[in-house]
């Protein structure tokens, strides 16, 4: 059975005329409902994130700063989002909707969080929308408890994973693959362990030919425990931060792709949402509840238990 993850506080007052869409959260979660894709009793909400796991990533300067509200208004304005006491909960939260999926797919199969992803989040900063680097935050608390030794991060988000791939860059277990556009932020790339980066306007049809080569390869060179796939919207042609191609079919395409070819060999997958920045915000929530769609299409095809 699919079990995904949200929370009333992933989505939180911005100032007036702020450019992050704060509100798909909340419209993600009640399409999912809606939808009927999941009963509410598998849509679970997560507490918060403890510092003995934040720490396994972050500086605790940074965790401070974090949580005492102590952040320079440059380091604020290099999130890009404004400190406040429901920010707090929020990143606490969405790390532990990771956290709590990661561990879930190992015993279910399949999984997402319906937020997270947030891969611009370095040890001692964040920027890009991310204050806490979610997924590498999961990874470790997992290799930390015996759980997994190898991990495979698939990042189809349009922009490159920069942080993430710096949270591991010294650790041969995990395997970063990031498919992203070429000129797009963030403009100073880190190096992962797979980069392919994407010409502005990319299509459907070139996209998938890439991802069809590129998949296989990481797979079978990262030797994974789990993947951790980050199913961004923002490839798609209506996204404002994109500067891609790929139409509702393409990532639907994209997504099956992912998940057939995870469970081909065999491997549990955790889903993040990533990024998403649709000219018209209803486009991002359709993108991201096709992605549970095809999650519920493979499900049963992945219980463990």
């Amino acid at each position: 059975m699919l079990h995904l993850w949200s929370s009333a506080s992933y989505a939180i007052a911005l100032p007036e005329g702020h450019r992050f869409p704060m509100a798909k959260y909340q419209l993600l979660r009640e399409a999912v409902l809606g939808a009927g894709l999941v009963p509410p009793e598998r849509l679970h909400d997560p507490g918060r994130a403890a510092d003995v796991d934040l720490l396994r990533v972050h500086t605790p300067e940074y965790v401070t700063s974090i949580r005492d509200g102590t952040l320079s208004p440059a380091a604020q304005r290099r999130i890009g989002l404004p400190w406040s006491p429901s920010f707090v909960e929020r990143a606490f939260r969405v790390v532990q909707g990771t956290i709590e999926a990661s561990e879930a797919a190992l015993v279910h199969g399949l999984t997402m969080n319906l937020a997270g992803g947030t891969h611009h989040a370095f040890p001692g900063h964040g920027e890009g929308f991310c204050t806490f680097n979610d997924v590498a935050v999961a990874v470790r608390r997992l290799q930390a408890r015996g759980l997994v030794e190898r991990v495979a991060i698939v990042d189809l988000d349009v922009h490159q994973g920069n942080g993430t791939h710096a949270c591991f860059a010294d650790d041969a277990r995990v395997y970063t693959f990031s498919m992203h556009g070429a000129k797009n932020f963030p403009f100073h790339k880190v190096p992962g362990r797979l980069d392919v980066e994407l010409d502005d306007g990319t299509d459907d049809a070139t996209y998938l030919v890439l991802l069809e080569r590129y998949l296989p390869i990481v797979l079978r060179e990262a030797r994974p425990d789990l993947v951790v796939y980050l199913a961004g919207a923002d490839p798609h042609e209506g996204d404002r931060l994109g500067r891609l191609a790929l139409t509702f079919e393409g990532l639907v395409a994209r997504d099956r792709l992912v998940i057939a070819s995870c469970r081909e060999v065999g491997l549990p997958v955790c889903v993040t949402m990533s990024g998403g920045y649709g000219r018209q915000i209803a486009d991002t929530v359709t993108a991201h509840t096709n992605t549970v769609r095809v999650l519920c299409a493979y499900d049963g095809a992945f219980a463990h238990a």
